[in-house]
């Protein structure tokens, strides 16, 4: 079992930046693949970026070039470092994790994921 809590969300300007972050409690954390997911309302859960164990990553198109992820091993954390903010990044944004490897993947969906957080609210006002 794994238990994770996200932590950084705030409201913020246009043209900002924010960092997520997401504590993993549980073992073998470096054998995890950790994702970031953002769910805007009415819309879908949407993959925003990903890490596994090798430090294979998978951005969306939506926000490369402006947002990266990174993980501390020694501190079982995973970031999401969010920059040129957007209003339309706006949305609850959510850690995941789970056993997979992203090599030959270009885009990460809510299915591939078994373990969540309960989010962190990111508002974005222009």
């Amino acid at each position: 079992q794994v238990l994770l809590v996200e932590s950084g969300g705030r409201s913020v300007q246009a043209g900002g930046f924010l960092r997520l972050s997401c504590a993993v409690y549980g073992d073998t954390y470096s054998s995890y693949c950790m994702a970031w997911f953002r769910q805007a309302p009415g819309k879908e859960r949407e993959g925003v970026a990903a890490i596994d164990s090798n430090g294979v990553m998978v951005i969306a198109d939506s926000v490369k070039g402006r947002f990266t992820i990174s993980q501390d091993n020694a501190k079982n954390t995973v970031y999401l470092q969010m920059g040129s903010l957007k209003p339309e990044d706006t949305g609850m944004y959510y850690c995941a994790a789970d056993f997979r490897t992203l090599e030959g993947r270009v885009w990460i969906d809510p299915s591939d994921f078994g373990y969540w957080g309960q989010g962190t609210q990111v508002t974005v006002s222009s």
